[in-house]
């Protein structure tokens, strides 16, 4: 399939998620896949501001990206957290070179094999509630036409969260926001304990979770809950 194909097959994929009561935790986690899949990056993480207007991690394509993301906000540096407060993009960091901005940050993105960095905000019009953070592991900068489409999948993502919302609606925005972060706790929880009980890693614990919600029509909060709870016996779940 072209290039062309596959976005077109994407955004199509994501839109279908807009529905009502949709799962969002599954959603902002397909927008951090698909950028890897569509960008010249190897890895994404999308952070979503909470009640207190304080950013949390929300999605990552992989658990290299949400290392870096966490690092991000226990040092209070980095590219995501600058998008977020300034409403811009930030590409094309030469991590190597920014040693002097976010020294913390940098050093720990070069380490973990990372060159470039990447962040762009999720807005509409002048509400920012989030940002997507783009890795690459190549020193080759983005062009302009993978910077636009890196932005149409942070406003594809701000979409799916405003909709149906007036961005007036502050406290009905929050609520979802506040319930999306409470999934998000759920869900790390129910990796943790699939992978205990499994010889499965966390990443292939949620990628189990994530399967079997889709094919039962799940939320993927309530699988999670069924996972902790034990109501979903882990082996039966492996074997499926």
């Amino acid at each position: 399939m072209t290039r062309l194909g596959h976005l077109g097959e994407v955004f199509v994929e994501l839109a279908d998620t807009l529905v009502k009561d949709f799962d969002v935790v599954d959603f902002l986690h397909n927008v951090t896949v698909r950028s890897v899949e569509l960008l010249e990056v190897d890895a994404a993480g999308l952070m979503l501001a909470n009640q207190r207007g304080a950013l949390t991690i929300m999605a990552t394509s992989d658990d290299r990206a949400q290392t870096l993301e966490l690092f991000q906000l226990q040092h209070d540096q980095g590219p995501c957290l600058d998008s977020f407060s300034t409403g811009n993009a930030i590409v094309n960091i030469d991590l190597e070179c920014e040693q002097v901005k976010w020294p913390r940050f940098a050093a720990a993105a070069c380490a973990a094999g990372f060159s470039y960095s990447h962040a762009l905000p999720l807005r509409l019009r002048d509400e920012v509630i989030g940002a997507l953070n783009l890795f690459c592991t190549a020193r080759v900068p983005l062009t302009q036409a993978d910077i636009t489409l890196a932005q149409a999948l942070a406003d594809v993502a701000t979409i799916g969260l405003l909709q149906e919302r007036s961005v007036r609606e502050q406290s009905v925005l929050a609520e979802q926001l506040q319930s999306a972060l409470n999934s998000r706790v759920l869900i790390e929880q129910a990796k943790g304990v699939l992978a205990g009980r499994t010889s499965l890693d966390v990443t292939e614990a949620f990628r189990l979770m994530r399967s079997h919600a889709r094919t039962n029509g799940l939320g993927l909060s309530a699988v999670a809950a069924s996972v902790i709870n034990g109501t979903i016996d882990a082996q039966a779940l492996l074997n499926h």
